[in-house]
């Protein structure tokens, strides 16, 4: 499938908050009360909120276009914008997103790449995220790519405190 990678700049914040409300609620939407969910895309994805996190020199966001549709997006972290501090010299992957309409395609395996790219070019040692616990087909797939289980953490969705498992790839294991 014929991608490209676009990476995200502040003018793109109202397609950045469009795709990150979409994705989440399609992910999680039916495992997660209308309140709760609707409480959540508010906070989290408040445009306010998105254009801080793009001009913090720490993070990047990509979006995934096919077609010159945005497909899904990644955002990566550093330094002091990871949302907590795991391991040492480190690239957080926040968030990796398709649209359900593009899954099972390689194009999730593009945006894992993508974000081990950057982080080898800023010679980090390793690469993490958090992914909820139910979530067995992403667990999968990290586990497939050589992501291993570290700990975990509570992730709260509206007042429903839910439990991500946090994902450790060691960049500095392999020849």
């Amino acid at each position: 499938m014929d991608y490209t990678i676009k990476k995200v700049t502040t003018r793109d914040v109202k397609e950045l908050q469009k795709i990150s409300r979409l994705t989440f609620k399609e992910t999680f939407g039916a495992d997660n009360s209308a309140e709760n969910m609707a409480e959540f895309l508010d906070k989290a994805y408040d445009e306010e909120k998105l254009l801080k996190e793009i001009k913090n020199p720490n993070s990047q966001f990509f979006f995934l276009l096919v077609d010159n549709k945005v497909a899904g997006y990644l955002k990566v972290n550093e330094a002091d914008a990871q949302s907590e501090d795991v391991a040492k010299n480190a690239l957080e992957v926040e968030r990796i997103y398709l649209s359900k309409d593009y899954q099972h395609r390689g194009l999730g395996l593009v945006l894992i790449k993508l974000a081990e790219k950057i982080a080898r070019e800023n010679n980090k040692d390793n690469m993490w995220l958090g992914v909820w616990e139910h979530n067995l087909n992403a667990q999968k797939f990290y586990q497939k790519d050589g992501f291993k289980r570290i700990s975990q953490h509570t992730f709260i969705v509206g007042d429903d405190p839910q439990t991500d498992y946090i994902l450790l790839k060691s960049l500095t294991d392999e020849a």
